[in-house]
């Protein structure tokens, strides 16, 4: 079963939900933040991103950092731009990208699931990142920044959320990027009972988005246990801030890469070395269609290649996904990029920008790009099954999840 919980958010007024909402703090550098918040006191950048807030040359890991975040929340909080609510609610999260839309459970989640596996991960974390995301939580006393989690798909759930939906939205605005975000509150009891009844029956989550967030909530509860002598177990560190969206209701872009230069090799010694894995032909347009399929930008032109029958182990969860054979049959053999977490020849481009991206780089100095096809949720939710990690830069998850709409206190 999944255990999700309602909680007394902080959350905007009404009326300032749309000045207030932001990006999540990892997909914007501090430069970008400064530039985004710029006359407007009450964006959560400056909770999440509080380094643009002080001198730039201060290191975002600073302690000071962390103290000014907190300051920026208590601010949101003694201004009345954020609210608490009287009682425990759950909520539901609509996000509208052209024509598509996600409508997701806004709940805490359990840290104890999270460490048994009920909620399954797919990604390494880095430790910097982990403390990162541990100091801020522990100094700011709160989650600001849901977790994107997925299940299969449940109809008895889908039935819930689509009825919480018909009633009048507290939060209905759309963000300068184009993404409509709509919330509903769920206070009912009786209702709220019903969706945790089904998601009782989802046997297993799984982390889409967020693994720092998420091991961080592991790290912040092992902080306060170990400080609490009458530590019971239902305290709010006890859990972590979520959005649970059904998996048929995902929307994943590919994560696309980028090469400084070709090993050593010119462009037709390159061509030449690919036809070992792949079937190459030249392309008339950059995205490839079909899975185990890659673009290539070279030389000022396209090329679709194509991964052979046999070059890559079919029945492995990991190695048959794009970004690994891509790896696996040319970047490691070929360009000689043995780890792509730490080389610096490589880059990544995640799929919201579009194969003009990649181009773009390709004219200011890069030697070669690769479109990929996107990673499958289904492919994703088997690498989390067989207790494995996916590559490094696999998922694209669009819309991003706004902060600041949903703040959870780590007090009741």
């Amino acid at each position: 079963m999944a255990r999700v919980e309602p909680f007394r958010a902080w959350r905007p007024r009404r009326d300032l939900a749309a000045q207030v909402a932001s990006p999540p703090y990892d997909v914007l550098n501090s430069h970008e933040a400064r530039e985004m918040a710029e006359g407007n006191q009450v964006s959560f950048l400056h909770v999440i991103k509080p380094e643009i807030d002080l001198p730039p040359e201060i290191s975002p890991y600073d302690p000071q950092v962390y103290e000014r975040g907190a300051a920026s929340l208590r601010s949101l909080i003694e201004k009345g731009v954020l609210i608490r609510e009287d009682s425990p609610a759950l909520y539901a999260y609509r996000q509208r990208m052209g024509d598509h839309v996600q409508t997701g459970v806004v709940a805490s989640a359990s840290v104890d699931e999270y460490e048994n596996q009920r909620i399954k991960k797919h990604e390494h974390t880095r430790p910097d990142k982990e403390d990162d995301r541990t100091r801020h939580v522990n100094a700011l006393n709160a989650n600001t920044g849901p977790v994107f989690l997925t299940y299969p798909a449940s109809a008895a759930i889908d039935q819930r959320v689509a009825e919480i939906c018909t009633a009048e939205p507290e939060y209905d605005f759309t963000s300068d990027d184009g993404i409509q975000h709509t919330l509903w509150v769920v206070r009912d009891t009786e209702t709220i009972s019903g969706i945790q009844e089904g998601f009782g029956a989802v046997p297993h989550l799984y982390v889409a988005d967020g693994h720092h967030r998420s091991a961080s909530a592991t790290r912040v509860r092992a902080l306060r246990r170990e400080a609490n002598a009458n530590h019971r177990g239902d305290e709010p560190y006890n859990f972590f801030l979520t959005v649970i969206f059904p998996h048929d209701q995902m929307k994943i872009l590919p994560y696309n890469r980028v090469v400084r230069d070709l090993g050593g090799l010119d462009e037709q010694a390159l061509l030449a070395r690919l036809e070992d894995s792949f079937d190459v032909a030249p392309a008339e347009r950059p995205e490839p269609s079909e899975p185990q399929s890659f673009g290539m930008f070279l030389g000022g032109r396209w090329y679709r290649l194509t991964a052979r029958p046999g070059s890559f182990p079919a029945d492995d969860p990991v190695a048959s996904l794009d970004c690994a054979i891509l790896q696996d049959n040319l970047l490691q053999p070929v360009l000689g990029i043995t780890n792509p977490r730490t080389d610096g020849r490589i880059d990544f481009v995640g799929g919201i920008r579009g194969t003009d991206e990649l181009e773009r780089r390709c004219r200011e100095g890069w030697a070669v790009a690769f479109a990929l096809y996107p990673t499958s949720i289904e492919q994703l939710m088997s690498v989390a099954d067989a207790g494995k990690v996916m590559p490094p830069k696999s998922t694209w998850f669009e819309p991003k999840l706004r902060s600041g709409l949903i703040v959870r206190p780590l007090e009741d």
